[in-house]
């Protein structure tokens, strides 16, 4: 939701049609640079630790999205052609999105999906004049203190997951008069994250009376859950990312704790990671390969029919990012930076394969839509690796204005410096 010829070093660089990623273990033709009938999208995703098997997805997605797009025409009468690297960590994404202007003369950056390397890239997009669009990242800072005028979310903030999530919370009585034990990555997400979290559980009538700050390296729980079991709160609260969320949930099962959890961020992969069986609890998602609707299903189908198994929301926010992208460029005929941001900026609205269509805000850049909520599935009911969980009911109702779930101005003022 996060790896040769000359200058071929640790790059993957994909000729549009008919290219398999390289975390798939299949390896990619070079395509020659300097070639000017071509428009260059350069993709910018974790492949390795922690947020590694979200960044595969994403990988994927944006994939699929470059096929479709060039099937159908590609950008203004020209082929999308895709470069994708593995950020690594802040420095490194901030080099390799430098070298993507610099040398690469790409349109635009997709991707990335660590809070603390989306900033570092946003930050070389806005030097140098470039559209980035943040697929993975969630921290409500990167709308707010850090906005800039070049950086567009289809990744939902933080707050919406905690407002969608937080309203099903309510429901179960999970926060209202209760005490809730928090385990927090410690990293910029985790950080942010947590605090959207706390400010919700207050002005619900809730309190955070506990909070742990966990090591993205951490892959053992035990020393937390026993820390849980002698403080005996009402609720388990996780605040978590990628592999880590996988082995809390694992644990926790194994442990066998009986105190009701659930969590303010979520990807399906790192459910999909515990396995069958250990799934529980009560979480957000952006969206889910089992939604009902026609052009998500078809999403679905050609990702399953590409990589042999669904796609992740992941998948789902590359494939998304890159179709808004050529769509953009397509219908304000030109790639360049300031008549794409002139046409964002009037807010239209886009297929985002969900019910609803979805809209960029004009003056956070945050993707308005759509959020759901995710429960386990019956262990009875449950047909192979991938069929964990029900999908709850959009969040915002029908009825409801999209943003209700999405920051304020009051919650997370932005301010674009151009």
């Amino acid at each position: 939701m996060q790896k040769p010829s000359q200058s071929f070093t640790r790059r993957h660089v994909v000729k549009a049609l008919g290219a398999t990623a390289l975390a798939g273990g299949i390896g990619m033709p070079y395509v020659a640079r300097g070639q000017s009938d071509v428009v260059r999208f350069g993709h910018l995703t974790p492949l390795t630790g922690f947020l590694g098997p979200l960044g595969a997805y994403g990988q994927m997605g944006v994939q699929l999205a470059v096929e479709e797009i060039n099937a159908a025409g590609g950008v203004l009468g020209r082929k999308v052609e895709l470069l994708m690297e593995d950020s690594v960590n802040p420095a490194t994404a901030s080099s390799k999105a430098l070298r993507y202007i610099e040398r690469d003369n790409v349109a635009c950056i997709i991707g990335e999906i660590s809070s603390a390397s989306c900033l570092a890239i946003a930050q070389v997009a806005a030097r140098h004049k470039k559209i980035f669009v943040n697929t993975g990242g969630n921290s409500d800072a990167l709308r707010g203190k850090d906005c800039n005028v070049y950086m567009f979310h289809v990744e939902g903030a933080n707050t919406q997951y905690v407002k969608a999530v937080g309203s099903a919370m309510l429901r179960d009585g999970m926060i209202k008069g209760k005490k809730l034990y928090s385990l927090t990555a410690d990293y910029a997400f985790g950080h942010d994250l947590s605090a959207v979290a706390k400010r919700f559980v207050k002005a619900n009538g809730g309190e955070v009376a506990w909070e742990e700050l966990v090591p993205t390296d951490a892959t053992d729980f035990s020393a937390y859950f026993l820390k849980i079991r002698q403080a005996r709160p009402d609720v388990i609260i996780s605040n978590l990312a990628g592999n880590q969320i996988t082995n809390f949930i694992k644990q926790y099962s194994e442990f066998g704790l009986s105190i009701p959890y659930g969590g303010f961020g979520f990807d399906t992969a790192v459910a999909w990671g515990a396995g069958k069986g250990n799934f529980g609890g009560v979480w957000p998602i952006i969206w889910h390969h089992d939604l009902d609707v026609p052009q998500s299903k078809a999403f679905v189908a050609a990702f399953m029919k590409k990589f042999g198994k669904p796609p992740e929301n992941q998948a789902w926010g590359d494939y998304v990012g890159a179709k808004v992208l050529a769509r953009a460029m397509n219908e304000a005929k030109t790639t360049d930076t300031a008549g794409l941001l002139a046409y964002f900026e009037k807010e239209p609205k886009f297929d985002i394969l969900k019910a609803r269509e979805g809209y960029f805000r004009s003056w956070d850049h945050q993707l308005i839509q759509e959020m759901y909520t995710m429960t386990a599935k019956p262990l009875a009911q449950v047909k192979d690796q991938w069929d964990l969980m029900i999908l709850g009911p959009a969040v915002p109702a029908a009825e409801a204005p999209l943003d209700s779930i999405a920051p304020t101005r009051e919650e997370n003022a932005c301010s674009f410096q151009t």
